[in-house]
């Protein structure tokens, strides 16, 4: 098990920076949407993902009242690369968040419900429980949600696996995140095999509808790309997303190179024809992006 005291913290990368695309421009949060769903999840004592790991469609999904909850915590005992979530030693469970959480959706009425999670390494189970308490708690208080859940790997742990996955999600997002060269860089405590093998779990033995996420321009190459692709289709991933890579702070990798639009419309074309349900692919998209929409 990964201890805390044993992390890699992460030291300033120094590169040029490259000038950011026309396309790759988001607006600044504003207006009455977006500060209403800011104070539903202050109210609640929540935390998103949208805001933790700095997501540049943050004023599009919130001021269209939608966000994807962030649950066990805003400390994460990994030290990824490219991820803004802060590293560290997290503070005590909440076993009330849960029920928070699920307040949360029923005041939003939320036909399609995100939640995520940062690793809690430290933990026997990784937070599981609480994840399947989650989940139970959004059921009984809004059970016509869709949920979509994106979960950590709980370190190759299938007994914390079933624990979520037996609450039967509508659809289990696990990222990939990178090309297997680059995962000792961009995700140091992962396991490329681990992740596979957790996507192939969730189909084969509680028969669920999966997703992972790719994100380019960090050091890949495009035949890289295509290759995770079809390993993510031989473990009979159904939906996949890719999105350009963009360096939180001057303290994670730095940006390779700026993707150009018609090679992410080519890996959506390919994605579909090697059998993807569904390919959402352009700089700005993220695991939760239009994730109603691909629920469709």
């Amino acid at each position: 098990m990964i201890t805390i005291d044993s992390l890699n913290v992460l030291e300033p990368v120094s590169a040029p920076k490259l000038p950011r695309p026309d396309w790759l421009k988001v607006s600044i949060p504003s207006g009455k949407g977006y500060s209403d769903l800011k104070s539903l999840i202050d109210a609640h004592q929540l935390h998103t993902v949208c805001e933790e790991a700095r997501c540049p469609n943050i004023a599009e999904c919130w001021a269209a009242g939608t966000a994807t909850i962030m649950i066990l915590g805003e400390t994460c005992t990994r030290s990824c690369g490219f991820c803004a979530v802060k590293t560290g030693r997290p503070n005590e469970l909440d076993i009330a968040e849960p029920k928070r959480v699920a307040d949360a959706v029923k005041v939003m009425n939320l036909k399609h419900t995100v939640i995520t999670s940062v690793n809690r390494d430290e933990l026997q189970d990784g937070g599981a429980a609480i994840w399947a308490e989650t989940i139970r708690e959004i059921r009984k208080a809004h059970p016509t949600t869709n949920i979509e859940i994106l979960i950590p790997d709980f370190q190759g742990d299938t007994d914390a696996w079933d624990v979520v996955m037996r609450e039967r999600p509508d659809i289990l997002n696990h990222n990939t995140e990178t090309v297997p060269r680059l995962y000792r860089l961009v995700r140091p405590q992962a396991k490329y095999q681990r992740t596979l093998d957790l996507l192939r779990y969730a189909k084969a033995t509680h028969s669920l509808v999966t997703k992972s996420g790719l994100m380019i321009g960090i050091g890949e190459t495009p035949d890289e790309v295509l290759a995770v692709m079809r390993d993510l289709r031989e473990h009979q991933v159904d939906i996949l997303s890719i999105g350009q890579y963009l360096q939180p702070t001057k303290a994670h990798l730095p940006v390779d190179r700026f993707v150009p639009l018609d090679e992410f419309a080519m890996y959506k074309k390919v994605g579909l024809e090697m059998g993807f349900r569904h390919v959402e692919s352009a700089p700005l998209v993220r695991s939760s992006y239009h994730a109603a929409e691909q629920a469709q």
